[in-house]
């Protein structure tokens, strides 16, 4: 994608902003700049639930009321709805995905380090495989093997042969293929997406306005800075929805496995 402007030519940022070389030349090919945001991400979450919650008090600092918040946020709104009696056991799970996620995704927005790490296919991948697996083994484990694999194709009230001919084929690719890969997908898909545009509008901006300044262009260049001001405000608000997003469709599945007949 190319827009032209008198004899010059701005190139807009493409697909390759997402491909990032080993931090050095000898490195090995995996360190590169999202793994090291991931590991610093995961790294600030433990040290923030650690100042949180290491050693509560009745009257809670910053910190601790902080944590507090997210945790009631977490329980209340994505625990319970879906997990019921069971959530207070859940919530480490939950809560450390909802934070990781959060903060992976907030990296996106910050000055200097403007990744979002989520935007790389394999951590999203990784998230959705620890939720599948965890709705897998519980469904397993508090259905039986044959009575998890004949709720999943055979629900009651549905002749069986319909069942055995239609549905069980089309609802074992939804749950080992499709909602997996949807689940990971649309947490990826929206990161990508998001930090493709804000680097479109803030190059754009920066092009018009320093590198290649005109009477003509100066208007537009004020208009893609104004767009991607605006725009890093909704893509907060988009980041934090997904990791909610991301959250709740695990419960979801976790409370699904748990008691099936609901």
């Amino acid at each position: 994608m190319a827009i032209h402007l008198a004899d010059d030519v701005f190139r807009a940022p493409g697909v390759g902003l997402f491909d990032f070389p080993p931090l050095w030349e000898s490195a090995p090919f995996w360190l590169t700049k999202p793994v090291v945001l991931a590991v610093a991400g995961a790294l600030v979450v433990c040290a923030l639930a650690w100042a949180a919650f290491a050693r509560p008090t009745l009257v809670p600092g910053r910190i601790q009321n902080a944590g507090e918040l997210v945790y009631l946020f977490v329980r209340d709104q994505v625990a319970r709805p879906f997990l019921g009696k069971d959530a207070d056991r859940w919530m480490p799970l939950l809560l450390s995905l909802f934070c990781l996620i959060l903060l992976w995704n907030f990296i996106g927005v910050v000055p200097g380090l403007q990744f979002p790490v989520n935007s790389h296919i394999a951590f999203p991948i990784v998230f959705a495989f620890v939720a599948y697996a965890t709705k897998i083994y519980l469904g397993i484990r508090h259905q039986g093997l044959v009575g998890y694999f004949r709720n999943l194709m055979f629900p009651p009230g549905l002749p069986k042969p319909l069942a055995l001919l239609l549905y069980a084929p089309l609802e074992l690719l939804y749950t080992f293929v499709t909602a997996p890969f949807t689940h990971a997908v649309r947490l990826f898909a929206n990161m990508f997406a998001g930090h493709l545009l804000l680097a479109f509008f803030s190059a754009a901006g920066f092009w018009l306005l320093y590198e290649h300044p005109s009477l003509a262009g100066a208007p537009v260049g004020v208009l893609s800075v104004a767009v991607a001001v605006a725009m890093t405000a909704f893509e907060i608000f988009i980041q934090f929805l997904q990791a909610f997003l991301f959250t709740l469709l695990t419960a979801m599945y976790i409370g699904a496995s748990l008691h099936p007949e609901h």
